[in-house]
């Protein structure tokens, strides 16, 4: 009986060797494993492979349909080769886990038939190289983690036009070999990934736009700034150890300054003025950066957005696609500074003066309403003296009830019998 119960009985599959089995997990960590084993069951939910030797993962090592995995943990395996294929047979995957192996490359296409992934862990590995279109077709990928590898340049492809990872809120990219960063463009990505991008261990160059991108990640306590402020360090041309990126404040030859940030607010169609307000005397040039990573340097600009004469920014007519982070970059005599206003585009329009002479009626006539309701209840309402008073003479008048009637209430007023 116990056999036909439970999923492993009922399919003729016993457990795989040296693996531990329950329900729809299969546990074979720590078994000296060096391949997958065969044959798995097809209604595995859970598959821990961790901590073995499996070193390759061609395509055929699962040679049925797994479709109702949904994790697969192969870390701790010195995993050096993926097949483009491996994951072909496994398309509900959610959660995976290739972590502490030594992975190099993520070559063209390799995660692409996992379109429910929702977490990829990839840390600590040896990948010094990320093709273009590895996370391609990973529209639900909220979590990626890439810490611990040797990547050198920012991957910024997979970010810039937010449609290739729409739903990515964590990019994980600490301890790398990461020199720069294109702050500005950083700047433009949508808050709750901008919030959640840990930068640091890398051996990064000093400059002012780094230590304003760190700085505005204090003042919003932001735990990727907060809980690694020791390790976001800098390497300046002189030193002979890297030095704190939030000590770099008026610290010479850089002097930096952090960044003011200012919010406004519109609606469709409006016409709004981003003021520049900068404090520093003598200014050299200005410019302003889109929240496309546009930048507009020239008085009149072009399209719906100019610069004026006074430094400030004129948007006309306003979309939904104005809405972000706009950066005004400032070069003194002596040092520059940064302003950010964010521009919140609400998705209505004002149409003039009579939406107020509109809301007014309306409000009057809500008045006078509630003013002639009132009035119906004090002196239309029925006495409630009146109708006790022929309630209690009704109930004097009436006979008293049969002693059977006792008898009946309380067998309605019994408690059910559960």
């Amino acid at each position: 009986l116990l056999l036909l119960l439970s999923p492993w009985g009922a399919s003729g599959v016993s457990c795989p060797p040296r693996c531990v089995c329950a329900s729809n997990i299969l546990s074979c960590s720590r078994a000296a494993l060096s391949s997958v084993p065969a044959p798995l069951p097809r209604f595995a939910a859970v598959l821990d492979l961790s901590h073995n030797n499996v070193t390759r993962l061609r395509a055929d090592w699962a040679p049925g349909r797994l479709a109702h995995l949904h994790a697969l943990l192969l870390s701790h395996n010195g995993l050096s080769f993926v097949s483009t294929e491996a994951f072909a047979h496994v398309p509900h995957l959610r959660h995976l886990d290739l972590s502490s192996n030594r992975l190099r490359a993520l070559e063209e296409n390799l995660f692409s038939d996992l379109a429910e992934l929702e977490v990829l862990l990839l840390y600590n590995n040896e990948i010094s190289s990320v093709d273009r279109t590895a996370f391609e077709n990973l529209a639900r990928l909220r979590k990626l983690y890439l810490g611990q590898n040797r990547i050198a340049r920012f991957p910024l492809e997979l970010l810039r036009d937010g449609t290739r990872l729409p739903q990515l809120a964590l990019l994980d990219l600490s301890a790398n070999r990461l020199r720069s960063l294109p702050v500005g463009d950083l700047q433009a990505l949508p808050a709750w990934l901008r919030d959640r991008l840990y930068l640091h261990g890398n051996p990064l160059a000093c400059d002012c736009p780094l230590f304003q991108l760190v700085a505005r990640g204090r003042r919003r306590r932001l735990s990727a700034v907060m809980d690694f402020q020791e390790e976001l360090r800098c390497l300046l041309p002189a030193a002979p150890a890297p030095v704190g990126i939030l000590a770099l404040a008026g610290r010479q030859p850089l002097n930096c300054s952090e960044a003011r940030e200012a919010v406004l607010e519109g609606h469709l169609g409006d016409t709004v003025t981003l003021s520049c307000d900068t404090r520093l005397r003598g200014v050299r040039s200005r410019h302003w950066v889109t929240p496309g990573g546009e930048r507009v340097l020239e008085e009149g600009g072009n399209g719906s957005a100019a610069l004026l004469a006074n430094g400030s920014l004129q948007l006309r007519a306003l979309r939904p696609e104005d809405a972000g982070t706009y950066a005004c970059w400032v070069a003194g005599p002596l040092l520059n500074e940064t302003l950010y206003v964010e521009l919140l585009v609400h998705n209505f329009t004002l149409h003039g003066p009579h939406d107020t002479l509109n809301t007014a009626y309306t409000t009057l006539v809500g008045c006078i309403l509630s003013v002639v309701l009132v009035l119906i209840y004090l002196y239309l309402t029925p006495c409630r003296c009146c109708c006790c008073c022929r309630a209690a003479a009704a109930a004097a008048e009436k006979p008293p009830a049969p002693r059977d009637d006792s008898i009946n209430s309380s067998v309605l007023s019994a408690t059910p019998n559960h």
